[in-house]
């Protein structure tokens, strides 16, 4: 019997390739990054909560509708348990976090680290006060990060962008699928050379989840946050810092939650929303929920500092009850933004998760 020649073969494997791919994108496969074929899967975490706030658990494939630019695609990969997190913790060091600050974060990130995230999950710790700093890099040993953690002392101020900026990049670089920063500040910026349109271009590049835990601690004695449903209690309107450098807050109760900022065209370049400087120190909500909100994830502004261990705690519960899909990258590499929009079949249910991705070229 006449061997087939060696083109023969190579195309029989390459065709085998393409079958193995078509039939493992339809199993739930959380590590795919491609399809063998080289199509780029575009990742989708999605945060399922009822009108009361509690996550939804229970939901299969069958129940979401994912659109790219409106236009409906066929989910390839999905999953509903628990996967490993790649997770960067980004904690203000500057002077202002001293004192009772300090201590409840240090706190409700230990319980964070030793009870509230998986022993897979790897982790990196940054800080920040002039310029930011990378503390530990990444590691799966959680008492390193403790150690490093409780070694921190507050000092000078606040180059909050500048850390959300390096630690997006590295977390981007994580081995696991899901990817995580928790950010934990007190005030605005104040020194960083990057602005928040910048650092808002550079997440929606990448797949990584950003949250934001917000300590208001002057002004009013409320506390809110947006994500209240869960808390069981709704917020009341509270003084919020105003938003552009060198102004003060109104004196009178304002709503609790300016609308994000619209991007500008072609993203980046030089925005108002840089450093307040002395006159405007408090945290700044609005480019906080304009940091966040794009990824998926989310800002919470807590009044206190004991109110951190719940915010911390309610973001790794979140982490471990979120839904993947994937499905292939429709159109071309042309390095635009385009429009993720996730609904499910029930319409009583609120979907959070990224808005979109950059198509890379």
């Amino acid at each position: 019997m006449k061997k087939p020649a060696w083109s023969t073969l190579v195309a029989l494997l390459a065709a085998a390739g393409l079958l193995s791919a078509q039939t493992q994108g339809g199993q739930s496969d959380p590590q795919s990054f491609k399809f063998r074929t080289g199509v780029e899967l575009v990742n989708v975490n999605a945060t399922v909560t009822d009108q009361s706030g509690r996550f939804v658990p229970g939901l299969t494939k069958d129940d979401f509708r994912v659109y790219d630019e409106e236009q409906l695609q066929t989910v390839t990969h999905f999953n509903a348990d628990r996967v490993p997190v790649s997770l960067g913790i980004v904690l203000d060091t500057s002077g202002s976090m001293d004192g009772d600050k300090m201590y409840a974060a240090k706190q409700a990130l230990d319980k964070f680290l030793f009870q509230l995230i998986d022993p897979n999950d790897e982790v990196f710790l940054y800080r920040f006060d002039n310029s930011p700093e990378l503390v530990e890099g990444w590691t799966r040993d959680k008492r390193r990060i403790s150690d490093s953690l409780n070694r921190i002392q507050p000092r000078g101020s606040t180059a909050l962008y500048d850390a959300v900026a390096d630690a997006v990049r590295l977390a981007q670089q994580g081995h696991n699928r899901k990817k995580a920063v928790v950010i934990i500040s007190d005030g605005n910026d104040t020194t960083s050379r990057t602005d928040v349109f910048a650092v808002k271009q550079l997440i929606r590049q990448t797949e990584v989840l950003v949250y934001a835990i917000g300590i208001d601690s002057a002004g009013s004695n409320q506390y809110v946050s947006n994500n209240w449903q869960q808390r069981g209690t709704p917020p009341r309107p509270i003084p919020l810092p105003f938003p552009m450098p060198g102004r003060r807050p109104p004196a009178a109760p304002t709503p609790p939650v300016p609308a994000p900022t619209p991007q500008p065209p072609g993203g980046g370049g030089s925005s108002g929303w840089r450093g307040g400087g002395k006159s405007d120190d408090r945290v700044n909500v609005a480019a906080l929920r304009d940091i966040t909100d794009d990824s998926g994830g989310r800002t919470e502004i807590v009044r206190w500092a004991r109110d951190l261990d719940p915010a911390v705690s309610g973001i790794a519960d979140e982490l471990s009850k979120q839904y993947y899909l994937g499905y292939a990258q429709a159109g071309a590499r042309d390095g635009r933004w385009h429009s993720i929009r996730v609904e499910v079949r029930n319409p009583a249910f609120h979907v959070r998760a990224r808005r979109g991705y950059v198509a890379g070229k």
